[in-house]
């Protein structure tokens, strides 16, 4: 195992196993590390055999990586605009010999045209930052300052890119806060991504929602199917069967 991984790992990362080791991500030990909004994301995720999928704004390139595993025919090109983050997407790739089906790339949202041709993709993911710059103090760890907070890319920048991107009906996938859902659907809207689908997750039966997952396609007409809610968390603080079993992996199967 050691001479497998060796010169992947860097100093100051670690290398987490999900999914009873099926995947093996390479994490900051100190910055950005994803969490379980990201898997929920990606557990969300629908898509038809051999779709081409791009996640913007990738960071550890968890998103990408368990897409592979529940499609095991899509391809997946990962956006990154940190470049060290997108370095060590990239040897995640590589850990866990997907070197063919997913890629990386270090670049900007809003510069999406320098890296792919218009209408290229079936799908487009995205967890994007989601706090306003003059809302809250800035994380002083700038990895983690870029990845939460809108300095450098907006919801409208990630729906526009998306929107460039996308094939006509082609779809996208986002997690964002729920008390901002309004802003994501009417932005959604402004840029031809009609919601399609909507699930409000809470983080126990008795809290007010925390989070809104979405999914849009590019062009559709109106009609919104709002789905049951999702709890994290029992009332005793363990997770919920459907998140445990999310974090099992049960969705490879389905």
């Amino acid at each position: 195992m050691e001479s497998e991984t060796s010169g992947l790992r860097h100093d100051g990362e670690t290398i987490d196993e999900f999914f009873s080791g099926r995947l093996r991500v390479l994490q900051k030990e100190k910055g950005y590390r994803f969490s379980v909004d990201s898997l929920l994301l990606a557990d969300f995720v629908t898509l038809r055999s051999g779709a081409r999928v791009a996640d913007l704004g990738t960071g550890s390139g968890i998103i990408a990586l368990i897409l592979a595993l529940r499609f095991p025919k899509a391809s997946i090109a990962e956006v990154e605009i940190q470049k060290d983050l997108a370095d060590m997407a990239g040897r995640s790739i590589t850990l866990n010999g997907l070197e063919d089906r997913i890629s990386v790339s270090s670049g900007d949202v809003k510069n999406i045209r320098k890296l792919f041709g218009p209408r290229s993709f079936d799908a487009v993911v995205f967890n994007p930052p989601y706090r306003r710059l003059n809302s809250g103090k800035i994380n002083p760890d700038s990895q983690k300052a870029v990845a939460r907070h809108e300095i450098s890319g907006t919801i409208d920048d990630f729906l526009a890119s998306a929107r460039y991107l996308l094939k006509d009906s082609g779809r996208v996938y986002v997690i964002y806060p729920a008390a901002r859902a309004v802003q994501l659907i009417a932005r959604m809207r402004r840029n031809g991504i009609e919601p399609k689908r909507l699930r409000i997750v809470h983080s126990n039966g008795t809290s007010g929602g925390v989070f809104v997952l979405a999914e849009g396609v590019k062009g559709a007409g109106e009609e919104l199917e709002i789905l049951a809610p999702l709890f994290i968390y029992r009332d005793d603080g363990r997770y919920s069967d459907e998140v445990n079993e999310i974090l099992g992996g049960s969705s490879f199967t389905r």
